[in-house]
């Protein structure tokens, strides 16, 4: 998930130890046990490694009384049977290329801890690091190319633990986003490529965060940030939204996400979204003992809008077409050989009038700040699209997985690269995602890939 994991907060307790040598030394009286009893971890009651989103380690072996390091390494190869001359594929945000060996992401850093201050810093190398930020249109809003600034970051945060009932945190800076259930990184999920639910949905927020645990079976945040996915804020509305994790045993995990304000269209100040994210993830087979050791489901909805600007939540005028997103994903898995061994197959679809949240395909250099005449993104421009994928995973221990999948996905518009690929002769030519003559992308509206990848997370 694009879920954080918690730094542990140590807590030692004094030893005391009598002689023989000194029969009257007064004893020091225990303390009340009410003062010994610390409230629990949250979320330690059980053992949620098999979430979707979660990383499946038990253990942290770089870990120490001040610092809890992690390296991650995700490399791909990655073959489309639409044979892209320009190897380039689009409408992702974990794959660029094809028919080549890549480094997607390596990450170096971890969790800082002392006397309840906290930290994380995850650098981001590879792929990933011109990936992301090309999905980032505020970074047009201003000066000092924040995506740049940021593009080797993909979390970097500090905050404060403060004793309130199970926990209280204080975060500002970079911090993952949970909305669309699958992790940033790979390795933590049940399949490589998520279905647009995910892809097309926030992976970090830059602002600040309040997570307060009631239990440690529930845990409630409040976000502030400069906006969607974004490393500046696209006008002068900075976005509000928040989270709720439930997890009542070790079976079940209820999280629902709500962005509740935000004005994400670079350069329009009446144009205001709003969002919400919910899943449910259940595990209802774990037999250690059998040969199908686990099986569990995930599935994901998601509902979305804007209003102003040109754009309505529920009019029909022809003059303010509604715009909205619609979009699910089911994912099933099996584990087998002790948990050696994963299957996974799931898929969904989406419906987003005005595509604001598709990925702008990468044609001659485009961004999401640039646009392109050849993907336009207007009002009333419709866009449904659906996809399944089918993965196998190898996992001889908690360190590292190698993976097989196979995508199919569809589109009603041309949107996937095509034999042709998006990219001009001898190169991009003028400005990124401009119009050039006597040339047009291949674009298609369908797309099968396999991808071969090898995750490693220490």
């Amino acid at each position: 998930m694009k879920t954080p994991l918690l730094p542990l907060i140590l807590v030692g307790l004094p030893s005391m130890a009598q002689t023989a040598a000194t029969p009257q030394a007064t004893p020091v009286p225990a303390a009340p046990a009410a003062q010994l009893v610390k409230p629990a971890e949250p979320f330690a009651f059980a053992d949620f490694t098999w979430l979707n989103g979660n990383s499946r380690q038990k253990d942290a072996i770089l870990d120490s009384k001040y610092f809890t390091g992690e390296f991650r390494a995700d490399l791909n190869l990655v073959y489309d049977f639409n044979h892209p001359k320009d190897h380039t594929l689009g409408g992702s945000s974990e794959l660029g290329r094809t028919n080549e060996v890549h480094v997607q992401q390596l990450g170096i850093g971890g969790d800082f801890h002392w006397e309840n201050v906290r930290g994380r810093l995850m650098t981001q190398f590879g792929l990933y690091s011109t990936m992301t930020p090309r999905n980032d249109a505020s970074t047009a809003n201003g000066q000092w190319q924040t995506d740049n600034a940021y593009r080797y970051v993909s979390e970097a945060y500090g905050g404060y633990h403060f004793n309130v009932m199970n926990g209280l945190n204080l975060d500002a800076g970079i911090f993952m986003s949970y909305i669309g259930l699958f992790s940033y990184y790979n390795f933590d999920n049940w399949a490589y490529q998520p279905s647009y639910v995910s892809s097309n949905t926030p992976w970090f927020f830059n602002g600040i965060r309040v997570q307060l645990f009631p239990s440690d079976k529930l845990k409630l945040e409040l976000w502030l940030t400069n906006g969607w996915q974004s490393y500046n804020t696209f006008n002068n509305t900075p976005g509000i939204g928040g989270s709720v994790t439930y997890r009542p045993n070790g079976n079940w995990c209820f999280i629902s996400n709500d962005y509740f304000l935000g004005a994400d269209t670079l350069g329009n100040q009446k144009r205001t979204r709003r969002h919400t994210d919910n899943s449910i993830e259940w595990k209802y087979w774990d037999k250690p003992e059998h040969l199908l050791s686990k099986m569990a489901t995930s599935f994901t909805f998601d509902l979305g809008d804007e209003q102003g600007g040109g754009v309505s939540r529920n009019s029909h005028d022809p003059n303010n077409p509604k715009q909205y997103f619609v979009g699910w994903m089911l994912y099933q898995r099996f584990w087998f050989d002790h948990d050696r061994q994963a299957l996974t197959l799931g898929g969904g679809a989406i419906t987003n009038p005005g595509r604001y949240l598709v990925l702008m395909p990468p044609i001659n250099g485009a961004t999401a700040a640039s646009g392109t005449p050849y993907f336009t993104q207007n009002p009333g421009d419709t866009y449904h699209a659906w996809d399944w994928s089918l993965t196998y995973d190898v996992m001889p221990n908690q360190w590292i997985t190698f993976r097989g999948e196979f995508n199919r996905r569809g589109a009603n518009v041309p949107y996937f690269s095509g034999p042709g690929g998006v990219t001009p002769p001898g190169g991009n030519q003028g400005a990124p995602g401009s119009a050039v003559a006597g040339w047009t992308p291949d674009l298609r509206k369908t797309e099968s890939r396999l991808t071969l990848a090898m995750l490693v997370k220490f």
